[in-house]
């Protein structure tokens, strides 16, 4: 590539990979690109340009390749033993999951099911959601998490090497409790400052590829961030290898994928608004989130993969609802009622405090049956997720699922009894090689899931000693 050591500001590739363009109107378009073999005199993943003291930093780099780290939560919990795998080999190899878990049995190598992990200080709806991350106990009184939570320490650490040191997503929540801080919040940038989180993918989109500014209005805010890029992304295909030249298109062709459907969620969204129509989960849309929840969960799923592909970000949270979500899963064939009134598995009269007034079942088992399909049901998201990242090359010759750790879990372990042990968890991918996959953990004695934070930490480069009150990795991960 021609001129690498040149910080091109008005079109070209920058000395970090990045395609950038601002008009006479002041929009930017940033496009931080992947790895590429042109960039072979630098670490592979600079992707992403930062006018601050860390661009010089990372310019540096480190020799070893970046790893990601993503958190997904889901509230409520399980039903008893819906986590647990059908078959186990005898040094914990996992050789068949159980059938809520059967969307991940094709990526049951890329798995660590942790089992007796526990959160000794936190638990419930609200002190459990707001100190998953944290390994501390909630004061309700100073509205106190008990320290940062883990992305945000990663973010401190290691987010001066991207533009955007972490990324919190949220879907909107369901229910009486969706604007309550506690079950709204996973990120801690303060024991008592919940960090912004978004609900928009348009407004995630913007923050990786117009500076942060959310397109509103018509004309040039409008147009495509491709559009905007088109003349300097030609000149680089020029001057790179055939190779190279299919990474881009890919990864461009992903970002335009996605800028459709941002833009189809745009317009679904007001006609149903304007026509008084209501969504799958019986609550009137807001602009720019989409009508059906499959499509809105793995748009931002996919913007997750995208900014750890671009490298615009190596820390990521979503929250699949809020710690206490109300959401209707009435599209799942045979379920009806609320998440957290499925929760309740054991009451079935539709009468309890926890029930919408409307629903009843017939037994104990029915319900149990419903709540285990809007599991089964989230796991098929997380399959999406999963198999995006393995299906991304990394510049190491593995997968960025290889380069990454996805842990995807919730607060509560049995819904109904609101129980603190062995929580339902799920790691994804290798960290960098450092994770031996394809197994279930079993711990003999409650482990603390601060352990497995600090584990998580050390391997995104996170200098830190101590977590949540542990000191004590969860070396276990390594095999």
């Amino acid at each position: 590539m021609s001129s690498p050591g040149k910080n091109k500001s008005r079109g070209g590739v920058s000395r970090r990979g990045m395609l950038r363009r601002i008009t006479a109107g002041g929009l930017s378009a940033l496009i931080p690109l992947p790895a590429l073999e042109a960039f072979e005199a630098r670490p592979a993943s600079r992707g992403a340009e930062k006018a601050s003291r860390g661009a010089e930093k990372a310019s540096r780099g480190a020799e070893k390749a970046p790893v990601r780290l993503a958190y997904v939560y889901f509230p409520n919990g399980i039903a008893t033993g819906s986590w647990h795998p059908k078959k186990v080999g005898e040094k914990g190899e996992l050789l068949e999951l159980n059938p809520w878990m059967s969307p991940l049995e094709p990526f049951r190598d890329d798995l660590i099911i942790p089992k007796n992990v526990w959160t000794p200080r936190g638990n419930g709806h609200a002190a459990g959601t707001a100190t998953w991350l944290t390994g501390g106990g909630y004061d309700r009184k100073r509205i106190d998490a008990g320290g940062l939570s883990a992305d945000q320490i990663a973010a401190r650490e290691v987010g001066e090497s991207t533009l955007l040191p972490s990324l919190q997503l949220s879907l909107v929540g369901q229910g009486h409790f969706s604007k309550d801080l506690t079950r709204n919040t996973l990120s801690w940038v303060g024991p008592r400052r919940p960090a912004s989180r978004e609900v928009e993918p348009r407004a995630v989109f913007d923050r990786m590829f117009r500076g942060g500014r959310s397109g509103k209005g018509t004309g040039a805010v409008e147009r495509s961030v491709l559009d905007l890029v088109r003349d300097q992304s030609k000149r680089v295909a020029r001057e790179v290898s055939e190779s190279d030249k299919r990474k881009i298109d890919e990864y461009l062709d992903a970002i335009r994928s996605i800028e459709k459907r941002v833009a189809f969620a745009e317009t679904k969204s007001r006609s149903v608004a304007a026509g008084g129509g209501l969504t799958d989960t019986l609550a009137r849309p807001k602009p720019g989130i989409p009508s059906d929840h499959k499509a809105y969960v793995r748009l931002m799923l996919d913007l997750v993969a995208l900014a750890f592909w671009s490298d615009a970000t190596r820390v990521a949270t979503f929250m699949l609802d809020h710690g206490q979500s109300n959401r209707y899963f009435n599209f799942i064939p045979d379920v009806q009622g609320t998440w957290h009134a499925l929760s309740h598995y054991r009451d079935f009269s539709g009468n309890t405090e926890d029930d919408d007034g409307v629903t009843s079942w017939k037994s104990m088992e029915e319900k149990r049956g419903m709540f285990n399909e809007v599991t089964r049901w989230h796991h098929e998201q997380v399959a999406y997720f999963i198999d995006r990242l393995r299906s991304i090359p990394d510049a190491n010759g593995g997968s960025l699922l290889d380069q990454s750790m996805v842990v995807y879990g919730s607060s509560l372990s049995d819904g109904h009894e609101h129980s603190a042990r062995d929580l339902p968890l799920i790691v994804a991918g290798r960290g960098g090689k450092t994770i031996r996959t394809g197994r279930q953990l079993a711990f003999r004695k409650p482990e603390s899931m601060s352990n497995l934070h600090l584990a998580l930490l050390r391997r995104v480069g996170a200098k830190v000693r101590e977590f949540g009150g542990s000191d004590t990795p969860m070396e276990e991960l390594a095999g």
